[in-house]
């Protein structure tokens, strides 16, 4: 599985930090869309696309978008099997609108609620 992820984000850096500790097998790539070759490299998505929507693919090539994919990667590294709970329909629901706030917000949040612990200086 690969994610694409915002390394310019301290939350979710520190997030894939602790997905990358749990890979115990080496089952996750992660990819940062901010280095320079990510678009040629990656050119069936775009930079701006996955700047608003975390974006992952499952080796099989199927994309997955926001939570699916923090569900889908905690589940591959056998972690945080409480996230299947998301996929309840009202609480997948409520839980996609408020991934989206989170992924549109992002540098708010973070600069509100991240501590030195999330790498902000």
């Amino acid at each position: 599985m690969i994610i694409f992820y915002d390394g310019n984000c301290p939350l979710c850096a520190k997030e894939m930090r602790s997905l990358k500790r749990a890979d115990a097998h080496n089952k996750i790539k992660l990819e940062d869309i901010n280095r320079d070759d990510f678009e040629s490299r990656y050119s069936y998505i775009k930079r701006e696309d996955a700047m608003a929507f975390l974006h992952g693919q499952r080796d099989s090539g199927e994309m997955l978008y926001g939570l699916d994919v923090t569900f889908a990667a905690w589940q591959t590294v056998g972690r945080h099997s409480w996230l299947k709970l998301l996929q309840l329909p009202i609480i997948r629901f409520c839980a996609d609108i408020g991934y989206w706030l989170f992924a549109k917000y992002r540098k708010q949040v973070t600069t509100l609620f991240c501590t030195s612990r999330c790498g902000i200086k």
